[in-house]
């Protein structure tokens, strides 16, 4: 199967960003690539995508994509590790740098430790990847810094054991959800698909979709059209709301039962969603 691609302007808010493309800190000759492959977040990785001698070097690359003009986040290494430390400092002289993703956050008290490095104006979007940090969500998610969290799979199936079936992984990815709601943050961002089957990326990101999850990440450049299709409004999902609100009024003052105003709510949330992803205004 085949998934359509719609191209559109950028950039888009942190918020509703539902491509976050992943592309390794070590190697300088990808960035340009990767920054021009429409993703709504491009994240320069410092942590699992860099061997522990390559890191200062890859540092070096990032700083200086982001001096000359660049625009990612930033994957650091985990607050538990001496690299975190190095990281959080070179990013103190990188104010180019869209935020930070914290690799496997598990406390609150690592969200504030990189706050104090990086200062309340840099956003965090935390990556939940242990056990650890799946019953902390709601505290890390809680925390002014945490824009999103974020479902690193493979460390969080390393950790715990647990399958890579839909049904294993349903629990983890609703207490995110839940987490992220509850807290007042945009939906938490799922783990990349590492099939680069066209198929198996349109199953996961119906999967994504259906958990109430409403970003990805990604390590292809190639799947980005496509997660941003899959995640944001189709043109029916438009087309039904704009019949919605025509129908029920903007206020709702043509309301007829209990039903219609979930049904308002709806379609605008949609019409208010495709808004901020830039979408062409339908016929």
């Amino acid at each position: 199967m085949t998934v359509p691609t719609e191209t559109f302007s950028s950039p888009i808010s942190t918020m509703v960003a539902r491509s976050w493309l992943l592309v390794s800190a070590a190697r300088p000759d990808l960035f340009d690539h990767a920054a021009a492959a429409g993703a709504d977040a491009m994240v320069l990785d410092l942590e699992d995508a860099v061997l522990t001698p390559g890191k200062p070097a890859a540092r070096g690359h990032a700083a200086r994509w982001l001096h000359g003009g660049g625009r990612a986040w930033v994957r650091i290494n985990a607050a538990s590790t001496p690299n975190w430390l190095e990281d959080c400092r070179l990013l103190q002289s990188m104010p180019e740098a869209s935020g930070v993703v914290l690799a496997k956050t598990e406390s609150v008290d690592q969200i504030e430790r990189t706050v104090e490095f990086l200062g309340t104006q840099c956003p965090v979007v935390a990556l939940i990847e242990s056990a650890l940090g799946l019953e902390q969500a709601g505290a890390i998610a809680a925390h002014p810094a945490t824009v999103r969290l974020a479902f690193g799979v493979g460390d969080f199936r390393r950790d715990t054991g647990v399958g890579d079936e839909p049904i294993a992984l349903a629990y983890a990815r609703s207490r995110l959800v839940i987490a992220s709601r509850a807290a007042g943050i945009a939906g938490p961002i799922d783990g990349p698909t590492l099939d680069a089957q066209p198929h198996v990326l349109a199953q996961d990101c119906t999967r994504t979709v259906s958990m109430g999850m409403t970003g990805k990440l990604t390590l292809r450049p190639e799947q980005v059209g496509s997660i941003n299709t899959m995640l944001g409004p189709s043109v029916a999902d438009r087309q039904w709301a704009q019949a919605v609100i025509d129908e029920l009024g903007e206020t709702g003052e043509r309301i007829g039962d209990g039903s219609d105003l979930p049904r308002l709510a709806r379609a605008k949330h949609i019409r208010d969603l495709a808004g901020a992803l830039n979408y062409p205004t339908l016929p």
